[in-house]
């Protein structure tokens, strides 16, 4: 049974990355939160082309390895964080000072710490890769 499509998404590019055997790996189930932070990971250069596949249900991604990712999760339970408190949570989540992304969800979409930080906006987290 599967409980978190995100957490699956994630794990599934984490392994294929990290055994380095594929070009291409397929998500399933396909939806508008995992195509977001897809779109986010493609505009910050860890992965290459997202395809989305369209087979009848709910759909499957087609996501380009680029072989960039050292690590990528999702961060649970979704914990709020203000404008303020970004540094902090970079500090914990990610290895050093201006290396890998967190990705939050705001109230203007989904974007990465930078963005956030430079907007003056806070959000949930969501994830982070680096």
């Amino acid at each position: 049974m599967l409980l978190d499509p995100l957490a699956n998404a994630l794990s599934i590019i984490n392994n294929s990355e990290k055994a380095r055997s594929k070009n291409y790996v397929y998500i399933h189930p396909a939806s508008n939160l995992i195509s977001k932070i897809l779109q986010v990971m493609m505009n910050t250069g860890y992965i290459g082309v997202v395809e989305f596949i369209d087979d009848g249900k709910s759909g499957t991604f087609k996501v380009e390895l680029l072989g960039k990712i050292n690590k990528c999760n999702v961060i649970k339970p979704r914990f709020p964080v203000k404008k303020d408190d970004i540094e902090s949570m970079e500090m914990k989540y990610l290895p050093s000072k201006n290396f890998g992304y967190l990705i939050i969800s705001t109230n203007q979409g989904i974007m990465t710490n930078d963005e956030a930080k430079e907007k003056g906006i806070g959000g949930r987290l969501l994830a982070y890769i680096y």
